[in-house]
């Protein structure tokens, strides 16, 4: 099974998205950047997933630390938040996103979505 880390503040958030992917994916839940970044420390995952405005260590700190560290350099990293700024969204990729999905998003799109940026 696929392995999935979604990083989001937003408890309701973290719910919603587990129980969309939870049939299909092996999903890690982390609060903060910070979680996210000792998750990554400690597994390897297939696709992540983060939001971008989160306390200690927003989705832009934690994409970039991502990047530097050697299991997660090449993992594909969607960006799920409401921040939908071009400035933001370029920033994102400069810093390595594969993609960006603005909140409200629709659920039921998110499994074929992962399924697209791992293949």
């Amino acid at each position: 099974m696929k392995k999935i880390l979604y990083v989001d503040d937003a408890n309701s958030m973290r719910k919603l998205v587990k129980l969309v992917l939870d049939n299909e994916f092996d999903i890690t839940l982390a609060e903060n950047g910070q979680q996210g970044y000792e998750a990554i420390q400690n597994n390897t995952f297939d696709v992540i997933i983060s939001d971008v405005n989160m306390p200690i260590m927003n989705g832009l700190e934690f994409l970039e630390k991502l990047r530097a560290y050697p299991s997660s350099k090449f993992t594909p990293v969607l960006m799920l938040t409401t921040e939908a700024s071009d400035e933001l969204k370029a920033e994102g990729k400069r810093l390595g996103a594969t993609g960006w999905i603005v909140k409200p998003f629709d659920p039921e799109k998110l499994p074929g979505l992962i399924q697209r940026v791992m293949n």
